[in-house]
């Protein structure tokens, strides 16, 4: 891969990052929110509901799909991230919580906005034999996220090591009479900082990209033909379209069954750890951040592997791992043993992810004049509907975690849908052109 190439691929790389840390900043200092502001499980629900795990990042996935394919993709650069950093100030400043809820929603919809483009420019960028390696890249961005995250969550804790830090910033800011949860949620507060910053520098990289080549062949044929770029007919024209159609449908359903699973594990993860396993917040993200090393670690392996060797093994051996993890569950968590092969076996998951393989098949599997566009329809699609089950879940794990194995079951059936339509329909997309997939589904006239 050229030094521009890979310098591009890094830039974009930083929303994936940003996305994974959003959702995963919430929930490392989700108790600590709760303890301030006096919030239920039911508003832990809303939090997760509106967030960038859910129905933010849905309903900036439609409008940022559509943004990319009629405007392109560095039009997306070059603002996008500004709403980032207004969405994290806001939860940064929250003292009730409605403004967190209003930041968690503008957070969200920001991260939804910035998916479609940067999967799709990462792919329309890439060599043909380096586009797999290129959203692996993309993807251990997604899991040094979390984990940088949640070693900050660790160490800036009511319990942790730097938290004499947050200490002193609290009390500089809001005086000597902060009660004892005010003064610790000023450790979430740092968190937030720290993704404000690396959005600034994010943002400044972002905005100096090329626009993709593939988008502006695809907009100088759009303009030759005088065809409409409204949402609307851009719709129209996917729907009309069988083999679209059949796409969205599978990368879709794959995703959707995996991503219910997984979206859970992402927002609530550490809330879990807390009152399933009794374990203190510190020692909670401290699970977590090794469970996130581990899918930076298992992702890195395969991205030398990912562009050789078939897409369906990979695949068929990280839902593997999925289902142990709740296997895991089901055996009963009996001390802290159990809670760390259930850590270690998800983070093998994360490594060779569904997400992995939805954002590359997403990318190649349509034409460049909807493929953005194509790709927020089911990004909108997923997160709406686990921004509903994130709801759901609340009630079926219980205040103290007490429905937890009932939890599991739904888990392990969900990650079974996923697999079954995954070894059925992955395509055979390796070492093709993303013209050549384009003319061999669609034909020469899309």
């Amino acid at each position: 891969m050229e030094k521009s190439s890979l310098k591009s691929t890094i830039a974009v790389s930083l929303t994936n990052y940003l996305d994974a840390g959003a959702i995963v900043a919430g929930a490392s200092g989700l108790t600590l929110w709760q303890k301030y502001l006096g919030l239920s499980e039911l508003h832990l629900g809303w939090l997760n509901f509106i967030s960038a795990n859910c129905l933010g990042a849905a309903l900036g996935a439609i409008i940022g799909g559509f943004l990319a394919d009629k405007y392109g993709r560095k039009f997306i650069y070059t603002y996008n991230l500004i709403v980032y950093m207004v969405g994290v100030l806001l939860i940064m400043c929250s003292v009730n919580f409605p403004m967190l809820l209003f930041g968690f929603l503008v957070t969200g919809i920001s991260v939804g906005i910035g998916v479609p483009a940067s999967w799709t420019y990462i792919s329309e960028s890439s060599e043909n034999d380096r586009r797999g390696r290129n959203i692996c890249i993309s993807q251990m961005s997604w899991g040094f996220g979390p984990m940088i995250i949640l070693l900050l969550g660790m160490f800036f804790a009511p319990d942790g090591y730097l938290f004499t830090w947050v200490e002193a910033l609290g009390h500089a800011v809001g005086g000597a009479g902060l009660t004892e949860e005010a003064l610790n949620v000023f450790s979430s507060r740092v968190v937030f900082l720290s993704l404000f910053i690396v959005a600034f520098i994010a943002w400044n990289m972002q905005r100096k990209l090329e626009e993709s080549h593939d988008w502006k062949a695809s907009r100088d044929a759009v303009k030759a033909k005088g065809e409409d770029t409204g949402l609307l007919h851009a719709f129209a024209v996917l729907f009309s379209n069988k083999t679209a159609v059949k796409t969205v449908c599978f990368l879709a359903t794959i995703y959707l069954t995996w991503n219910l699973v997984a979206s859970v594990m992402g927002f609530f993860q550490p809330h879990i750890y807390e009152t399933a396993g009794g374990v203190s917040n510190e020692q909670a993200n401290m699970l977590s951040c090794v469970g996130w090393a581990i899918v930076v670690a298992i992702t890195f392996v395969l991205s030398f592997f990912i562009d050789k060797l078939p897409h369906k093994l990979f695949y068929i051996l990280g839902l593997v791992a999925a289902l142990a993890t709740w296997l895991v569950i089901i055996a009963g968590v009996n001390g802290i043993g159990s809670l760390w092969a259930f850590s270690i076996l998800w983070g093998i998951n994360g490594g060779l992810s569904v997400q992995i393989f939805y954002a590359l098949w997403g990318s190649e599997l349509f034409p460049a004049k909807f493929r953005a566009g194509a790709q927020g329809l089911m990004f909108f699609i997923v997160r709406g509907l686990s921004a509903i089950w994130g709801l759901v879940f609340t009630y079926i794990y219980g205040e103290q975690g007490e429905g937890f194995s009932i939890a599991a079951y739904c888990m392990i059936a969900l990650l079974l849908i996923s697999l079954v339509v995954g070894v059925i329909g992955a395509p055979n997309t390796r070492g093709k052109s993303l013209e050549q997939i384009t003319k061999e589904r669609y034909g020469s006239d899309v």
